[in-house]
Parts: structure tokens; C-alpha cells; sequence
């Protein structure tokens, strides 16, 4: 009875002490990740909108997106950051839009745990040789009208149209939906004047 009194205090004393160290390494942690992501957005704008020079952060509690300017400031777009559940967890991603929110610039995973080898695709496929990023490439000049549509088993034949990747099909589909549901919200947040 004695050695296990010992082995419970013992075990006690680990973990409090385990806990209290994991505490102190997430708080010294979050402000270091909450500047990495802000960094990561920052450059997945100037990716997603190859011809800003700047950008204006749109206040809003619903969507993080941001508007787009040129150089003389007229506004050349928005980009949009959205997220949403993939096959594995979330995927967080920017994606750019023309003024007119009909058509896509570019796109960027900015986070996603998809299975490696397989649905890491949606960022960069190292089996493809001639273009490794020719999945997020697709979304460069595809038209959102009236919504991006995912095929599987062929080419996209249509402006809207968006390649699934063969053995990750969730995955892209995913993209696609998360997209749609962001563009539509920011949609309707132009329609309603609130941007």
C-alpha cells in the first residue's frame, strides 16, 4: 500500500510539474505564432494579387479579407482569407479576387493537415514534374460564376471548373467548398454596402 501512496504522489508531481511546462511553453509560444501567421498573410496577399503595391484590412467580425490597391491606389481586388474543414482537419487558405469578386487571381494554403503524400496535394504535388503547384495554379483566372465546380476523373473543360486530384479528391473538394462559401459571403457583403 505504501508503494503505491509513492507511485501516485510520484505521478502527481510529474504531472503537475509536466502541465505547469507545457502552460509556460504555449503562453511564450502564441504571441511567436500569432506574428508567423501574420507574416504568412501578409506575403499570401502580394501571392494571391500579383500586381498590389497595397492593401487596406477590411473590418468586419465575420470574414478576415482585405482590399487590394495599386500603386496610384485604385482598387484592383480583394483577398480573402477563409477556412474550413478538409479530410483531415482544417485548411486555411487566401485566395484573390478582381473588384468585380467574378474572378480568381491566385490562391494559397496558408494552413491545412491533410494526409502527406496525398492531400498535401492541394499545396504542392512532387510527383508532378513538369508543374508541382499545378493544383493551386488552376484557380489563376477561373471564373466564380456562378460558383467553382470541382470534377473528378477529367480535365476542367469550363472557366469554373477546378481538376480534383486523383486519391485526394476530398481534400480539393474541400477547397472548392471553402472557397465558394467565402466568395459568397464577401458577395454579400458588397451587395449589402458593407465594404
Amino acid at each position: 500500500m505504501n508503494l503505491i501512496i509513492k507511485m501516485l504522489v510520484t505521478l502527481s508531481i510529474i504531472g503537475i510539474l509536466s502541465g505547469g511546462l507545457l502552460s509556460q511553453i504555449a503562453s511564450w509560444a502564441a504571441p511567436h505564432i500569432a506574428h508567423h501567421r501574420a507574416e504568412a498573410t501578409k506575403e499570401a496577399i502580394f501571392t494571391v494579387q500579383p500586381k498590389a503595391k497595397n492593401y487596406i484590412k477590411i473590418e468586419s467580425a465575420e470574414i478576415e479579407a482585405y482590399k487590394v490597391v495599386d500603386a496610384d491606389s485604385n482598387s484592383i481586388g480583394y483577398a480573402l482569407v477563409y477556412e474550413g474543414s478538409g479530410f483531415q482537419g482544417k485548411i486555411r487558405l487566401m485566395v484573390g479576387l478582381n473588384d468585380d469578386l467574378k474572378t480568381v487571381n491566385g490562391l494559397s494554403i496558408l494552413e491545412q493537415v491533410e494526409t502527406p503524400g496525398l492531400g498535401t496535394k492541394i499545396v504542392e504535388d512532387a510527383s508532378n514534374k513538369e508543374d508541382s503547384f499545378w493544383f493551386p495554379n488552376q484557380f489563376k483566372d477561373a471564373e466564380y460564376d456562378p460558383e467553382l465546380v470541382s470534377v473528378k476523373g477529367a480535365e476542367a473543360s469550363k472557366p469554373n471548373e477546378i481538376q480534383a486530384i486523383t486519391g485526394a479528391t476530398i481534400s480539393s473538394k474541400a477547397v472548392v467548398l471553402i472557397l465558394n462559401e467565402g466568395i459568397e459571403k464577401l458577395r454579400e457583403m458588397k451587395n449589402g454596402g458593407t465594404l
